[in-house]
């Protein structure tokens, strides 16, 4: 397809006619053996991640039509599912790479294979320009590469043509994994810059509905509030061409449409299927499903320490004693999560994170705590969930509610529209007790503490502050594994959570699809979102 015909096919204006196969039913696109059909509760929002405003759904465009210097591999369950691997770090548009003996420089040779749609070379340029940008633009992005100690342009040279460098301030075990999230993408530096103005540097406003990249598929069409569809990019050289040609990816609001689509055979895919309907298609056995705790990620209740009584410890430790941990388990989860109670030991032996804290139900307990923290007849509050994830959050509310009431505590249930929620739980971090998720990219203990427990950090939504964890944080976070100082710091934090719980953790959930029969390779991936790159359908 030329250039000039592609970018006419993105944005709501497009024809069908333009692209042929739209005329194609679901029903009739899912019986292609060269297409699959993906429903997702939805839509993007952006075509670029680096965007202020973007949202989460967007962050798969990212992994699928741009590159990466290097990317995590794949590995297999004991159940035979897929899912990425943490441990392992393999090339894309990086073919080697070398680190220095003092760990403070990182070199990287371009392959040559490595071409933009366009048919140009992707150089370390281009490679530059887009760190530069994912450094400059602020917000998510800045934070995200700066985990890796990359916050300054200063720190990216182009070598030569072939050859990119990143200097950093010390060595660090996150820099190289922090390469191989979807932040760091690379872009058509010499095509956006056509489109940059004095008051735009970045191309902000052309990249938002034109994508430039190199990726393994194209964006043929975006429909917002309706669908987007990637097409192959058949001169892709970085890997093993994907098994689909085409992607439709329709946004289905409705869980239960989605899952009658995927049902009937009218969807091959669907996407971050809720925990009841996972477990009654494993039942029926008529789809597979596909799915794995994920890394580095807990369901929790935070509890906001600007809101009294929740700066009172011994009421945060009888809330924890109070929660209806099975019932959540059994009911909300329907078994697929992982349960994060009943430790045997308020010392953690070892740095394995998320495991299990040391609270099980124990009302008498809660009540006791509750007398010791002046509350004798209890109190009254307000527990927030996102509606957005009620299949799991109102349910897992109700319990909560349910359960806290038996010790004096009067929770009324405030229901945040899913748009909402971001800007009251995490931006403005005013609720006072409230259901939450969230996972760190990187999969080590202390990068979810840095994100979670960190004072003024976006997913600390209890507004917890604790000097030791900020000091421990900031010590630990670039140590390497084997520094035996970083096992004794990792425990140490692990313990003060155990103790102070301003998150209380409920359990590790799945991340689960189901799909036809005929469609394999889809792995589970710690962004959440849909890599189609690995997929095939018979």
């Amino acid at each position: 397809m030329k250039r000039r015909n592609f970018l006419k096919t993105v944005g709501i204006t497009a024809s069908a006619s333009v692209i042929p196969f739209l005329k194609y039913l679901p029903a009739k696109a899912a019986g292609l053996s060269d297409t699959l059909v993906v429903v997702s509760g939805h839509g993007i929002n952006s075509l670029d991640l680096h965007r202020k405003g973007t949202n989460r759904p967007s962050y798969q465009v990212t992994v699928n039509i741009y590159d990466r210097l290097v990317r995590f591999g794949v590995k297999t369950l004991s159940d035979g599912s897929l899912a990425y691997d943490s441990t392992k770090i393999v090339p894309e548009v990086a073919e080697s790479w070398a680190v220095t003996e003092d760990g403070k420089s990182l070199t990287f040779k371009i392959n040559p294979k490595a071409k933009f749609w366009d048919g140009s070379a992707v150089t370390a340029h281009d490679v530059k320009w887009s760190f530069d940008r994912a450094v400059s633009l602020g917000g998510f992005p800045f934070v995200q590469m700066k985990a890796g100690s990359m916050t300054k342009p200063k720190q990216f040279v182009a070598v030569d043509d072939m050859t990119f460098r990143i200097n950093i301030p010390a060595p660090s075990k996150l820099t190289l994994p922090d390469l191989a999230v979807p932040i760091p993408f690379i872009i058509n530096s010499k095509l956006v810059k056509k489109h940059v103005t004095a008051k735009d540097p970045w191309g902000t406003e052309f990249l938002h509905k034109n994508p430039a990249g190199s990726g393994a598929y194209k964006l043929a069409r975006w429909d917002p509030g309706q669908q987007f569809v990637y097409e192959r990019n058949e001169n892709w050289a970085l890997g093993p061409q994907p098994g689909v040609k085409r992607v439709i990816v329709r946004e289905v609001p409705s869980a239960a449409t989605r899952r009658a689509l995927t049902e009937r055979g009218d969807a091959d895919l669907y996407m971050n299927v809720p925990a009841k309907d996972s477990k009654e298609f494993k039942d029926g056995g008529k789809l597979s499903v596909s799915g794995a705790p994920i890394d580095n990620c807990l369901h929790v209740l935070a509890l906001n320490l600007k809101h009294k009584p929740f700066n009172n410890l011994k009421v945060r430790q009888a809330v924890a004693y109070a929660l209806p941990y099975k019932d959540i388990i059994s009911t909300a989860a329907y078994g697929r999560g992982v349960p994060m109670f009943g430790g045997k030991d308020k010392n953690p032996a070892d740095v394995t994170w998320p495991q299990p804290f040391p609270y099980n139900t124990d009302l008498d307990k809660a009540e006791a705590l509750l007398v010791e923290a002046g509350f004798k007849n209890g109190f009254e509050t307000t527990l927030s969930f996102n509606l957005g994830l009620a299949d799991w959050q109102e349910p897992t509310a109700l319990l909560i509610q349910e359960s806290l009431a038996k010790i004096g505590i009067k929770a009324k249930l405030d229901k945040i529209p899913g748009a909402n929620w971001r800007t009251a739980a995490l931006v403005k971090k005013r609720l006072p007790m409230h259901l939450e998720n969230f996972g760190g990219w990187l999969n080590y203990p202390d990068y979810y503490f840095f994100w979670a427990y960190k004072f003024g950090h976006l997913f600390n939504s209890s507004n917890y502050k604790n000097p030791e964890i900020e000091k421990l944080v900031d010590d630990t976070l670039h140590m390497q594994v084997n520094d035996p100082i970083y096992t004794a710091n990792v425990k140490r934090m692990i313990a003060i959570a155990f103790e102070d719980v301003p998150r209380i953790p409920l359990y590790q959930p799945y991340l689960d699809s189901a799909m036809q029969k005929n469609v394999s390779g889809y792995a589970s991936w710690f962004h959440r979102q849909l890599d189609v790159r690995s997929i095939s359908k018979g």
